[in-house]
């Protein structure tokens, strides 16, 4: 394989057009692309690689809210000390645990694995079912804030997302329990979300509902789904509001969310009584359904940002910090990791080739000194601690959106992504010069 380059003679001349100036030294590595890539070592890519990550991660937190002691011995740090108040601290427990369960559900309600990925599953699930009951049982030192300010909507939406992937979990659960989490989210109804992607955790939740054949509101999900329509700008990418802002809120929030209520409402809808005549009343000659219809564009949609994530990603794990809540760390890939999931990658992205790319993320963004502190709690940052890269909202408890890249855990073993031969990602392929071809859009 060739040489990687990493050359910054471009952006001396980028910064002289400007008026900036050249740097003086410009740097040049010829350390073979080997040597540099995470996903070549071919241990980082293992399912017990992920799983250690994963319960490092998940520990504090389900251990704690299981004992009914995550308010208390939780660190809690913040973005902006000068917004710390009534709405930001209340939501980061249950920032904590929405955000965390969400990416760790599909393990969670998966079968097999060896004696020693049985033993830590179980013992999750028994920590999982404890801690959710503190957090929805209003007698519990840990209930969790789901009455107080605007920002419980969003995390109890993960947390009904985690309900909505891992569905043994929640049929399981004692009645009580069930009773409480219902009450939980209907609370959440009386936030009105802004116009942007909150109203698909709004719809998510009202999704879980309908998937559980409870009351649901059909127009918290209508208005969602025709307002995504309208934010389509192209080429895989949506529109987060009335303008287009550069983050990663595509992968974070808007596909997975509208594929998961997209997926949810359109068998419902299909047989529900009446639907039909209803649809043929509304619009003239549609064949099939409006609802197929979004299906069917949103299959290409999140194939075409699929693809654009896995070239996001550099040989060494690193990716773009663009735009806010970048301290989400491999939650930036959340899209990516949910088409390994749900069995939905494009043909032009071989499983074992998104492994490596979502191993190199996982590697590169956790192993970093500085990534938890000493009792194990997530820092702010992307490589380590970098406190300066929050935004003002940011708490602790929203760094767990990093659990999302944990999706295909929920993968058994023999699954292709992770059973099929390690391949080279796409932009190892370019920069060590292999004929890689054609980005097809």
């Amino acid at each position: 394989m060739k040489p990687f380059l990493v050359v910054t003679a471009a952006f001396s001349l980028l910064l002289a057009a400007c008026g900036g100036g050249a740097p003086k030294e410009v740097f040049v590595t010829t350390t073979p692309v080997a040597g540099r890539i995470a996903g070549t070592d071919s241990t980082l890519e293992t399912r017990q690689a992920w799983l250690t990550a994963l319960d490092k991660m998940a520990s504090p937190v389900l251990t704690n809210l299981a004992a009914g002691t995550l308010k208390q011995k939780m660190t809690v740090q913040f973005g902006d000390s000068s917004v710390v108040n009534d709405f930001t601290k209340p939501s980061a427990y249950l920032e904590a645990f929405g955000r965390l369960s969400a990416g760790i559900a599909p393990w969670l309600s998966a079968e097999g694995g060896d004696a020693n990925e049985l033993a830590l599953r179980q013992k999750y699930r028994d920590l999982f079912v404890k801690a959710l009951s503190n957090a929805v049982n209003p007698q519990s030192p840990d209930y969790l804030n789901f009455k107080q300010g605007n920002q419980r909507l969003v995390d109890a939406s993960y947390l009904a997302f985690a309900l909505m992937r891992a569905p043994g979990i929640w049929q399981q659960l004692p009645e009580e329990v069930k009773k409480n989490v219902v009450t939980a989210f209907t609370d959440c109804r009386s936030v009105t979300p802004f116009n942007n992607n909150w109203i698909l955790n709004s719809a998510l939740i009202e999704a879980f509902f309908a998937k559980n054949g409870l009351p649901y509101d059909d127009v918290r999900i209508e208005y969602a789904l025709r307002q995504m329509e309208q934010w389509y700008l192209g080429d895989g990418i949506y529109s987060d509001g009335k303008e287009f802002h550069w983050d990663m809120y595509n992968s974070v929030v808007i596909h997975p969310y509208l594929t998961a209520v997209l997926e949810t409402i359109l068998p419902i809808k299909v047989t529900a009584p009446g639907f039909k005549d209803k649809i043929k009343a509304i619009v003239k000659d549609v064949e099939p359904n409006p609802y197929a219809v979004m299906h069917e564009k949103l299959e290409k949609t999140n194939a075409r940002y699929a693809t654009i994530l896995e070239r996001l990603i550099a040989p060494d794990g690193s990716y773009p910090i663009i735009g806010r809540s970048v301290v989400y760390r491999g939650g930036a890939f959340h899209h990516l990791a949910d088409m390994a999931w749900r069995k939905q990658l494009p043909d032009n992205l071989p499983a074992g080739q998104v492994r490596r790319a979502l191993s190199a993320v996982l590697h590169r963004t956790l192993s970093a000194p500085g990534t938890y502190t000493a009792d194990g709690w997530l820092e702010i940052g992307v490589d380590g601690h970098q406190p300066a890269l929050a935004n003002n909202y940011i708490t602790t408890g929203s760094l767990y959106m990093s659990s999302l890249i944990f999706l295909p855990l929920g993968l058994p073993a023999t699954d292709p992504f992770w059973s099929a031969p390690s391949s080279p990602i796409t932009q190892e392929k370019i920069w060590g010069g292999m004929n890689a071809g054609q980005d097809q859009y």
